[in-house]
């Protein structure tokens, strides 16, 4: 059997089993998938920019879409931070790139995470979203272990139309993300 594309999955199998779980009417009622943000925030960049050039280039890859860099809104003199350094890069996915990348996340990345038990349920923020936090960027395929000079985390957040978690939850849970059982 051909692997499903996410978007097919979302059409074919999580639309009808939310309709079903909760009530909806009409297929525009169910929740989806709106868009996934990563960040990844690089303290090391503002004594060396080398290093932030490495980790745009890796998130290039991961995302297959250019990152942009974010740069730091004030100054502060304990982190030797001032204003407007570049401080990390961040992504924003829709569309088909967002399902490409969601297909990555769950069936190769996370499996490769070391003691992996699930992901936490507790991550999702009230109004529908989940954000998952990452330790090491080398858990993407895309990523050469023998080229990392230094390993970053990063952070997922997956933007969903869900009124509220429990809905978010189940959208997620039908996609294929695993959650931890606790």
């Amino acid at each position: 059997m051909a692997m499903l594309q996410m978007h097919e999955k979302y059409k074919k199998e999580v639309v009808p089993g939310l309709q079903k779980d909760f009530g909806y009417k009409s297929v525009m009622q169910v929740p989806k998938i709106e868009k996934i943000v990563i960040n990844m925030g690089v303290g090391a960049a503002s004594q060396n920019v080398k290093v932030l050039d490495a980790a745009v280039d890796e998130m290039n890859r991961i995302a297959g879409q250019k990152a942009m860099v974010t740069r730091t809104k004030k100054a502060i003199s304990n982190f030797k931070i001032r204003e407007n350094m570049p401080i990390g890069c961040m992504v924003t996915l829709r569309g088909q790139r967002m399902y490409e990348f969601l297909d990555r996340l769950i069936n190769m990345a996370i499996p490769r995470i070391r003691d992996f038990r699930g992901v936490p349920t507790r991550s999702f923020d009230g109004r529908g979203n989940y954000t998952l936090g990452v330790k090491e960027q080398i858990i993407f395929p895309e990523i050469e272990y023998d080229k990392v000079e230094r390993v970053h985390g990063m952070d997922i957040c997956i933007v969903t139309t869900a009124p509220n978690n429990e809905q978010a939850r189940r959208l997620l849970t039908l996609m294929g993300m695993p959650f931890r059982t606790n």
